[in-house]
């Protein structure tokens, strides 16, 4: 029981989730997002695009028991605690911190909502309405939110394509963003 706790397992655990949120960071971070589609290059910009690619790893585990339950819990803790981090490096204080992280967790359960609602009914263009309302709310019509809803139907179908036992041991690939 303790080397299950304390020795080659516990780290081998850390390292399938560290691997995973590094492949859902660099999914986030795909230049097309902000150079093409024009997905603002700010903090709050970043924040939606992990949002939405944690969505879709979430998603794609959603219902599922066992490990692939526990590594989707993980990750969400993991993106929880990188959030809190970054307001901490962008000079957010001690008292402020966990009043922005209830907003943010708000604000990230609210959009998954949306998403998913869009999703399960099929409808992108309430998925890219919604997309369009959470990632760029002061543009009023924003011309990319077709291809970003498009993204995310193509993300969920490679998802669905992936064993989720390739998951949970540690590769997750999402579509490459292209410039339309």
């Amino acid at each position: 029981m303790f080397q299950r706790l304390f020795g080659r397992e516990r780290h081998a655990n850390r390292a399938i989730t560290e691997a995973l949120y590094a492949q859902i960071v660099a999914a986030a971070r795909q230049t097309v997002f902000y150079s093409e589609w024009n997905v603002p290059d700010t903090p709050l910009g970043r924040f939606e695009m992990l949002s939405l690619h944690m969505f879709l790893f979430q998603h794609r585990l959603r219902g599922q028991g066992g490990v692939a339950g526990e590594v989707a819990q993980v990750l969400i803790d993991e993106f929880f605690m990188d959030v809190e981090h970054s307001l901490r490096e962008l000079g957010i204080g001690d008292v402020g911190v966990p009043k922005r992280m209830r907003k943010l967790a708000k604000m990230f359960y609210g959009r998954t909502a949306a998403y998913d609602d869009a999703l399960q009914r099929d409808d992108r263009d309430a998925l890219a309405a919604a997309l369009a309302r959470n990632v760029r709310p002061d543009a009023g019509n924003w011309p990319q939110a077709p291809q970003l809803a498009s993204y995310v139907v193509d993300a969920v179908s490679k998802l669905t394509e992936q064993p989720t036992d390739s998951i949970v041991s540690g590769t997750v690939a999402f579509p490459v963003a292209k410039a339309a």
